[in-house]
């Protein structure tokens, strides 16, 4: 997706687009792509859990992420994510 680098401020990449002007997908994508990314193992660190992502996401709330799909992603149970998590052979800690 090319513009979930974007930031809701509009201090991302590659145009520097923001608020509403960058398409509500990759608004959602940039939520999800973070939170994925935060979640999950990767080769330079740990996954850090649930609770601390969701924290971290909140915080971008109006600066990185559009505060709409905060609020969705906010709204959804830790158990859906972690029966979604699951399902792609990821364990999602609470924390």
């Amino acid at each position: 997706m090319l513009f979930h680098h974007e930031k809701f401020d509009g201090s991302g990449y590659p145009t520097g687009l923001s608020g509403q002007a960058n398409p509500l997908g990759a608004r959602i994508f940039a939520v999800a792509d973070v939170f994925d990314a935060l979640t999950t193992a990767r080769p330079y660190r740990s996954p850090i859990s649930y609770r601390e992502a969701r924290e971290f996401v909140a915080k971008e709330s109006g600066m990185h992420f559009d505060p709409a799909v905060v609020d969705a992603f906010l709204r959804i149970p830790f158990v859906d994510w972690a029966e979604i998590a699951s399902r792609n052979g990821v364990t999602l800690t609470e924390g």
